[in-house]
């Protein structure tokens, strides 16, 4: 092909991206190479796959890049494969090469075991490509699974995304909103009417308000999309370079008891209240113990009662599984049993160390609960922490109640190294529900019901809560002075990765949407 040709066909090209844009900004958006430039760092995106067209099909007229731009680039000097749809380009829709370009790209980056960016705008499946636009669908959904746990998978987003094209984004690790600009929905308001007689809005169907704070199904919730694109460098940046081989720890020394006196904390005392039923914010101690005090939150606005996130600690990206009494005292019900379950899997298939903070005073009773499926997705808790190799260092700052104890990252689940505060408490269950049940006929009998109903919790609470039982019996390895949190949680996790203990078991699993 002559330069001359060539040429003609990217001023084609170029012309494409200028009309998208002129196109985008008139509905207040960016347009699909705009969201690319956005991303990465200036100069260093290269397309692929740029010559690709539709294939013929009634009603279809040429389609430049068959309404997506496919390619790799660098975020913060990283390498990421990144495809981004065209809405200028026939509503974005997808036919048969525009999904084996996504396909291709996804590919490319399992094989370079660079992280995958998919930014989503669409109008769902081509209609007049017919079955070639299902095949399309499908060929991506299995692309997904088998890079599942291979590869961070990103979906960013920033349209509609309707019917089969919400599920790729599902099978994905990590979903990106924008409020008022995103939907995801499997059908669509109209339908919805036409099918049920419901009216509803598309924003109430599946805008970024109803699935990250409701559904579950997006992580982050957006205000705009510069604000998005930041929140996505963000992620990139703890989990860009996990699971290879410059990740892996080097062998530091452990931290001398002059070093970690220089690491004393006495915010945290501050922070947790004496009363183990009064309420604080887990994320003042996740500050306390991340280097710089800097962590990103996954699943921020879902499931309140358990933190999920990202922290530094010691240079090292880990994942944080915590309680969090603010909201419904932190106890586990089936949404944050769920969104944990999945965090541990993703951190598992990648390497990344896992730290759990207990502060739980069960699961969640009553017959909603029950009825919510409360014993099958807490049981993916049980199953998440039992089936991952990373090393896993555990610290019960307050309460550790019943089959919540067991569930966040017990000894018995594989914890590596289990922290205790002298303040908790370990048992079955809390001394007021305890008593009650063991000493019922004789609290009533007594001739002072409540002196001696106030002895027995005493007696209880000295007997059967204190750590040091479950120290003694090996459950806890260590109790310890608040102060001492950071220190004692760096030198466990330098102590596990000079055992060699990355999560490399030879067994690979993906990351199943729970």
């Amino acid at each position: 092909m002559s330069n001359s040709k060539v040429d003609e066909i990217r001023k084609r090209l170029d012309d494409a991206i200028a009309s998208s844009v002129s196109k985008q900004h008139q509905k207040g958006r960016l347009s699909f190479f705009e969201r690319i430039e956005r991303l990465v760092d200036e100069g260093s995106f290269q397309e692929i796959g740029s010559f690709i067209g539709n294939l013929d099909a009634p009603g279809v007229s040429d389609i430049s890049r068959d309404a997506v731009m496919t390619g790799f680039g660098r975020v913060q000097g990283k390498t990421v494969v990144i495809a981004s749809q065209d809405f200028s380009q026939k509503g974005g829709t997808l036919g048969l090469m525009h999904s084996k370009k996504i396909v291709h790209a996804m590919e490319i980056a399992v094989r370079t075991r660079c992280p995958f960016i998919f930014i989503g705008d669409s109008g769902g499946a081509r209609i007049q490509e017919g079955v070639d636009a299902l095949a399309g669908f499908g060929d991506i959904f299995h692309a997904n699974v088998q890079a599942s746990g291979v590869i961070p998978q990103i979906a960013v987003i920033l349209g509609p995304c309707a019917g089969g094209a919400v599920y790729s984004p599902a099978l994905m690790d990590f979903v990106f909103m924008v409020d008022k600009l995103s939907y995801m929905f499997v059908t669509g308001p109209k339908v919805v009417k036409e099918v049920t007689g419901e009216e509803i809005s598309t924003e109430n169907l599946g805008g970024a308000r109803i699935h990250s704070f409701e559904s579950g199904v997006s992580g982050f919730y957006c205000e705009d999309e510069e604000s998005c694109f930041k929140q996505v460098k963000k992620l990139l940046s703890f989990i860009c370079d996990v699971g290879k081989p410059s990740d892996m720890q080097s062998c530091k020394p452990l931290l001398t008891n002059r070093e970690m006196q220089a690491m004393r904390s006495k915010r945290i005392r501050e922070v947790i209240p004496e009363a183990m039923n009064k309420p604080y914010d887990v994320r003042k101690i996740i500050s306390e113990i991340a280097d710089d005090s800097d962590y990103l939150e996954v699943f921020k606005d879902f499931a309140l009662n358990i933190f999920t996130g990202f922290v530094r600690i010691d240079g090292r990206t880990v994942g944080v599984i915590a309680n969090n009494p603010s909201f419904i005292a932190g106890t586990l019900d089936a949404n944050s049993s769920c969104k944990a379950a999945r965090f541990i899997r993703f951190c598992d298939s990648f390497g990344i160390p896992l730290l759990t903070l207990v502060d739980v005073p069960g699961y969640m009773p009553g017959s909603m609960s029950e009825r919510e499926g409360i014993i099958r997705h807490g049981a993916k808790m049980l199953y998440a922490y039992s089936e991952s190799t990373v090393p896993k260092v555990t610290l019960v700052m307050r309460k550790a109640f019943g089959g919540a104890y067991i569930a966040m990252c017990s000894k018995h689940l594989g914890a590596d190294i289990v922290y205790a505060y002298p303040e908790s408490q370990i048992a079955v269950m809390g001394a007021e529900g305890a008593v009650d049940v063991l000493y019922s006929k004789q609290i009533e009998a007594a001739e002072d019901p409540s002196g001696f109903r106030n002895s027995k919790l005493g007696e209880y609470e000295q007997a059967l809560m204190n750590p040091v039982i479950a120290a003694k019996r090996g459950y806890v390895d260590e109790i310890i002075d608040m102060q001492d949190t950071r220190g004692r949680i760096v030198n466990a996790f330098r102590m596990l990765a000079q055992s060699g203990k990355s999560g490399s078991s030879g067994f690979r699993h993906g990351n199943i949407p729970l």
